[in-house]
């Protein structure tokens, strides 16, 4: 049976993407394939996408075209109504919701912005659409410091009111953007007036970092030119000062993250300014404003092109209070692009929302036949959650590396130790605009590290048949993926992730060299994770080893099904051939023959194939045919390749071709866990691989 939710809100600015967020990354962890749509959009045809909808489909990569995932932008919309078109209206919101509605398992719509002059109009549309659409309804609500609690609480049960007696069902208020002061007087004023079938209202209490907006937002909003710092333009401005005193004066009156106006003639505050901002005296600052149209006088831009990694610095034309009111009227969004935004919006949802609660409303049974890449991803990051390790991350110039340390931190998910200077990495923090706690994690100078002298002793023992001496060992521990792999082994971190910026090799020899194979492995090889749309596939190994040997297959077999079992995956393994059972000849084939039989012998229970052809292998009608009588044809997870070449070229094209996600390398037959990243990786790569080393770690201390 085909769901739908309407997420609808009871005015303007409610932050009602926050919860549409929340609500898309619950049900793609429950197996749900998720459509989203608006009825009515701001944004004119073929200009930019509407920004709410950019992020849900970006982010989440729904597979969705853009024209499907709305009904009419509100010009259309408007024309359509000065004609006497209404019931056209109706009808081909309700057709274009049909089709997504045969499509996903549930769609998730998203109520208007409820920013015309007629919002009277907008409610009665957002009801008339909940209720034709048959959609169940979440309200959601603001909270306002300066309104009284019964005024904001008669708004939110009018809204709910009104839907109850138009037939709608509504199962859940939400109340966003709560100040602290008034969350347990507005929590018991809606209490005495809701329906006791809606007792449970969750607030979400305001948050700086999802509320303020970025330098970015607030230069379009005032189509400033941008002078200096277009690389930090994501920098959260939390408040806003007007500089026109002396800066003596003034500095006493900024806070963390302002965003400092003055007028372009006062080259004297930009300068104190930017030295206040490098100052460990003062707070950190967003960014400069220039109003008024001036220009500053050619010894200060002389003087600033010569400084590196300013805050931005954007000028306007209108004058100082014009562009502060403008600056206070700018609307905060969270953007496909703020990696930082979409991260703490989804912990702050899950924080403050009782999902089960409304899961029990809404009355769904999530399918337990398949595991889809976010059932897989919950099902990792609650692993990880279970018991904390300490994952060392050598690369701590790169940006990908931060940014995804930030998200791990956020998330609880591992104990980050970054190498480096703690000035310089900060420097990288705030030149980048990320904001991750270096208070969360730890950060280590190898060489003023107190086990520095134990490593080199250490790895000169793990190395004296090779030569390497005191002198040998200081100089390979100059190598930050060197001394993290020892760290690794010494037991100082848990696991070492690496490869975002160095070679595989440059990752992986330490870790042969120093960590080693576990007992009973000859070889380490290697899976990936490929996250298909509706399931997860194990490809072993399409990455270190280039010709096995049958005996080594088998044990690439063995060890990646041990690796599909671990993560949560019930493995049938298929090794891969050009031919399937026993009808092909010819030396590759009688090797995957030969490897089949000796992992069959070293796991009778295993459930293992081969030779077989990889459509045999995934897909049921072709298995059947080929193979009738096998347990694993058409229904393989675990897909064994017979060389390096087949199988590098074969994850890659499906990874291309399909939008897969292919988390991975993850090594395998090593004492400890270490793994390799690609040079081309982005954050959300960095994010699972740190996981599952964190879950590796685990697994090596049962």
């Amino acid at each position: 049976m085909k769901k739908s939710i309407y997420i609808n809100p009871t005015g303007a600015t409610t932050g009602k993407s926050l919860v549409v967020l929340g609500l898309i990354e619950h049900f793609l962890r429950t197996g749900q394939k998720v459509g989203v749509f608006r009825p009515i959009i701001k944004t004119k045809p073929g200009k930019e996408m509407d920004v709410d909808l950019e992020l849900f489909i970006n982010n989440f990569k729904i597979n969705i075209d853009y024209e499907d995932s709305y009904g009419f932008t509100i010009d259309q919309l408007q024309e359509l109504e000065s004609q006497g078109n209404h019931d056209e209206i109706i009808d081909k919101i309700i057709q274009k919701f049909k089709a997504l509605e045969d499509r996903f398992d549930i769609v998730l719509i998203e109520g208007s912005d409820f920013e015309s002059k007629n919002s009277v109009y907008e409610f009665n549309l957002n009801l008339e659409i909940a209720k034709n659409l048959g959609s169940p309804v979440i309200i959601v609500g603001k909270g306002y410091e300066d309104v009284s609690i019964e005024e904001q609480a008669y708004t939110i049960y009018q809204n709910v009111d009104n839907f109850l007696s138009h037939g709608c069902q509504v199962i859940k208020v939400i109340v966003n953007l709560v100040p602290d002061s008034i969350a347990e007087q507005l929590r018991n004023e809606l209490l005495a007036h809701l329906p006791p079938d809606l007792s449970s209202v969750d607030l979400i209490p305001c948050d700086k970092g999802l509320s303020s907006p970025t330098i970015h937002e607030i230069a379009n909003a005032l189509n400033a030119e941008i002078l200096y710092g277009e690389n930090q333009l994501n920098r959260l401005a939390y408040y806003y000062t007007i500089a026109a005193m002396q800066p003596h004066n003034y500095l006493q009156r900024i806070k963390e993250n302002s965003l400092i106006i003055t007028p372009g003639d006062r080259g004297d505050i930009v300068m104190t300014t930017l030295q206040a901002h490098q100052s460990s005296n003062y707070p950190s600052l967003a960014g400069i404003i220039l109003s008024a149209g001036y220009d500053l006088e050619d010894a200060y831009y002389k003087l600033l092109e010569g400084l590196k990694d300013i805050v931005p610095i954007i000028s306007v034309k209108t004058n100082t209070f014009e562009t502060a009111q403008a600056v206070a009227n700018v609307r905060s969004y969270i953007t496909s692009k703020n990696e930082g935004k979409i991260s703490l919006a989804l912990q702050v949802f899950e924080k403050h929302v009782n999902i089960p609660q409304l899961m029990e409303r809404f009355e769904i049974t999530p399918p337990s036949s398949v595991i889809t890449p976010k059932m897989f991803e919950y099902s990792l990051f609650k692993k990880a959650k279970s018991n904390i390790k300490r994952i060392v991350l050598p690369e701590s110039d790169d940006e990908r590396i931060l940014k995804a340390a930030e998200i791990l931190t956020s998330r609880e998910l591992v104990k980050i130790i970054l190498l480096g200077n703690p000035d310089q990495i900060q420097k990288n923090l705030d030149r980048m605009g990320i904001m991750l706690d270096l208070s969360r994690i730890e950060i280590i100078e190898p060489l003023l590290y107190p086990k520095y002298s134990d490593y080199v002793i250490s790895l000169c023992e793990k190395r004296k048949h090779k030569g390497v001496n005191t002198d040998m060992a200081k100089d390979l521990l100059s190598d930050f993926t060197y001394f993290a792999t020892m760290m690794v082994l010494m037991g100082d971190a848990d696991g070492m992730v690496s490869g975002a910026v160095n070679t595989t090799q440059h990752t992986i020899r330490p870790a042969l060299q120093i960590v080693k194979t576990k007992p009973g492995f000859s070889v380490v090889s290697s899976v990936f994770f490929m996250c298909l749309e509706d399931r997860v596939l194990v490809y072993g190994d399409c990455a270190v080893n280039p010709n096995p040997t049958a005996e080594q297959l088998a044990e690439i077999a063995l060890a990646s099904a041990q690796t599909a079992e671990s993560f949560g995956l019930n493995p049938k393994v298929a090794m891969l051939s050009y031919s399937s059972g026993s009808s092909g000849k010819g030396e590759e084939v009688e090797k995957v023959r030969i490897a089949t039989k000796i992992a069959k012998s070293k796991n009778p229970v295993l459930k293992i194939e081969g030779p077989i052809q990889y459509d045999a292998a995934v897909d049921m009608g072709v298995g059947q045919k080929k193979m009738p009588d096998s347990e694993v044809a058409g229904k393989a997870n675990v897909l064994i390749f017979p060389d390096l070449n087949t199988g590098n070229n074969t994850y890659k094209a499906v990874q291309r071709e399909t939008g897969a996600i292919a988390i991975g390398p993850v090594l395998q037959g090593l004492n400890k866990p270490v793994n390799d990243l690609s040079r081309g990786c982005t954050v959300t790569d960095i994010v699972n691989t740190v996981v599952i080393t964190a879950i590796q770690a685990q697994d090596e201390n049962q």
